[in-house]
């Protein structure tokens, strides 16, 4: 039997140096009963370790008594203290069984040291250190990823130009200041990229929220910028602008890049005394600090540890270490912790009315977060507001992800999520990529190696079946057309169309329905029941957190189950929501402790228990899983 903290050991008649009784406090007890000879335990077989128990206390202070009179400074024990009993033939007794041979009890001898009256821990705060804590060395200094980082990691991965690609504009130049001094090859690429959308006709594509993502033809370019570039063909624009990029002054630079219509305001579009409103940059009301709130010792107990078995699966993507880059290239990478709180809510419960939580959300939310409770719901809305620009950097990280995995032959799911239409990996719902409307997501389709969409129910933008097929996407739907679609009704024993002139294997028409209530199911859960951001009036970081907390659901659930059951992300957030933890924070490392049993065992045996290391929302810390 195994109990986290065993009875505190007092009364025994003795007093310390301030007049009250000595104490001797378990942290931690296991005891063990072994029988040796003969077949049974008799009829009580928990006895003998009840007995064990409670008379343990009382061993420990007859042993301990000499300390415990004394009026010496405290002690603590560092190593594992072995006490061996062995009862007489009368039964278990702490004492001498009556009449018979005495109760055998041996002591293994351990080492103590002494505990200095100021040190951390001694006292009753639960946010002391541990005394192995007080004399650890202080971590190196955590130095987070900048922006540059990201960008250079990402070329040498051969994914900046597909990223670049998916960025509206506010998002490149929001990014460029960061880069300028800091590595203008990146920064040069970046501005080939805008440079290349000016110089680029035709009509520009809607972003995931509704915005232009590429700026009208007519768009001009400043002076220097169009001699810079006059007569260059779009492979050569890197080089060129990064020549220029190096005769020109960052000043004169920034100065360059930034729309006719001056830089990009986060709060322009509400006042500062809505709700939400923010009297300071970086997402923070006045006055307030993020980081002022952050953990770093102590311990807590969460109902749900779903929100930490989410970072696994994102740090194997690179997700993770995405999140602190791309939040410090527009100045937010103090406040990771609250896109963390914004991500748990997305798996613990569901908000009542669309925007009341429970007590025990917002205190799990806090401990992913790293954050003391309870969590500001101004700061979580102004957080939203002014971290737009960084939002769609995470969502290609993520997007491109799951693209590289994607087998061509399998289908994409498309369904109306929040005002959009969400696109799917049917094989394992895995989330790709959310926009306003379906020419938004053509990149991904062919990112994917162009396979077949399933239209699943759903509220579908006007023209999404139209665009489509102009397209040249070969989609199956059940939902009824609107008048004008281009659409070929199919012989089948439920209402189906498909793209017209394409030829839709029969078979993916018989797992629509299912693949149809999936997306439903999903998009109730996740989209619905949870509000990341309630009090949000943008759509922007609630879009982006879900795509990240379905993810990692999808991930678990594909780990843990493709082999006996369909995944689905549902799966893992109904089984896992209430595995409970123990989350202890430390210098270096938050651990985390869940129950033994038989969710333990899977996530263990899945590979899902992996420490993971320098997490962006913990400053660098590692994030560990144990047992207990």
């Amino acid at each position: 039997m195994s109990a986290p903290t065993a009875p505190t050991a007092s009364g025994t008649g003795e007093t310390g140096d301030d007049g009250e009784p000595g104490e001797i406090t378990v942290h931690r007890c296991t005891v063990t009963v072994v029988r040796r000879g003969g077949w049974s335990w008799g009829p009580e077989p928990r006895g003998l370790v009840r007995q064990v128990v409670e008379a343990l206390p009382e061993l420990l202070a007859d042993h301990f008594a000499e300390r415990l009179a004394t009026d010496g400074p405290d002690v603590e024990i560092t190593e594992p203290l072995t006490v061996t009993v062995r009862p007489g033939r009368d039964g278990w007794s702490g004492r001498t069984a009556g009449g018979g041979p005495p109760v055998e009890v041996h002591f293994a001898p351990v080492p103590m040291v002494e505990v200095p009256a100021e040190a951390p821990g001694t006292g009753t705060d639960t946010d002391a250190v541990s005394f192995e804590e007080s004399f650890a060395a202080a971590p190196d200094p955590w130095t987070a990823p900048s922006a540059a980082a990201l960008f250079a990691e990402l070329a040498e991965r051969g994914e900046l130009d597909a990223l670049l690609a998916l960025l509206p504009d506010v998002s490149v130049r929001a990014y460029l200041p960061a880069l300028l001094g800091v590595d203008d090859t990146a920064a040069a690429r970046l501005l080939a990229e805008l440079v290349g959308r000016v110089l680029t006709a035709g009509p520009p594509p809607a972003g995931p929220h509704g915005e232009a993502a590429r700026p009208g033809p007519a768009e001009p370019l400043p002076e220097r910028l169009r001699a810079a570039v006059a007569g260059a063909d779009t492979a050569d624009l890197p080089r060129l602008l990064a020549d220029f990029l190096a005769s020109a002054d960052r000043a004169e630079a920034v100065r360059l890049i930034q729309p006719p219509a001056g830089p990009y305001d986060p709060g322009a579009e509400e006042p500062s005394g809505a709700a939400g409103g923010t009297g300071a940059a970086g997402g923070t009301p006045a006055g307030a600090s993020t980081a002022a709130g952050v953990r770093t010792t102590g311990e807590v107990q969460v109902w749900s540890a779903l929100p930490f078995l989410l970072a696994g699966p994102l740090a194997r993507i690179g997700y993770l270490d995405a999140i602190r880059p791309a939040l410090s290239g527009v100045e937010l990478a103090e406040d990771a912790p609250l896109f963390a709180a914004a991500l748990a809510y997305k798996v613990l419960g569901a908000t009542a009315r669309g925007w009341r939580r429970t007590e025990r959300d917002s205190e799990a939310a806090a401990a992913f977060a790293g954050l003391s409770p309870p969590l500001d719901e101004e700061r979580l809305t102004a957080f939203a507001r002014q971290v737009r620009p960084a939002l769609p950097v995470l969502d290609g990280v993520l997007a491109l992800s799951v693209c590289r995995g994607h087998a061509p032959a399998d289908p994409l799911l498309l369904t109306g999520a929040d005002d959009g239409l969400l696109l799917i990996d049917a094989h394992g719902m895995f989330p790709i990529a959310w926009a306003a409307e379906a020419a938004g997501l053509l990149p991904y389709w062919q990112f994917c190696g162009h396979p077949p969409v399933l239209l699943c129910d759903g509220p579908l933008p006007p023209g999404t079946l139209r665009d489509l097929a102009s397209a040249g996407v070969p989609f199956l739907t059940g939902v009824r057309p609107l008048r004008g679609d281009p659409v070929a009704r199919l012989p089948w024993r439920t209402p189906l169309w498909s793209a017209p002139g394409t030829a839709p294997d029969m078979r993916l028409a018989a797992e629509l329905p299912a693949h149809a209530q999936r997306c439903t199911d999903l998009v109730t859960a996740l989209v619905t029941e949870r509000r990341a951001v309630p009090l949000g009036q943008d759509g922007g970081l609630e879009r982006t957190v879900t795509l990240a907390a379905a993810l990692g659901l999808s991930t678990i659930a594909w780990t843990l189950w493709r082999e006996r059951e369909t995944p689905d992300p549902l799966l893992a957030l109904d089984r896992f929501a209430d595995l409970e933890a123990t989350v202890r924070f430390e210098a270096a490392a938050v651990r985390v402790r869940v129950p033994m049993g038989r969710r333990h065992a899977d996530l263990l045996r899945g590979g899902l228990l992996a420490d993971v290391p320098d997490v962006a929302w913990l400053g660098g810390r590692t994030l560990t899983f144990s047992a207990g």
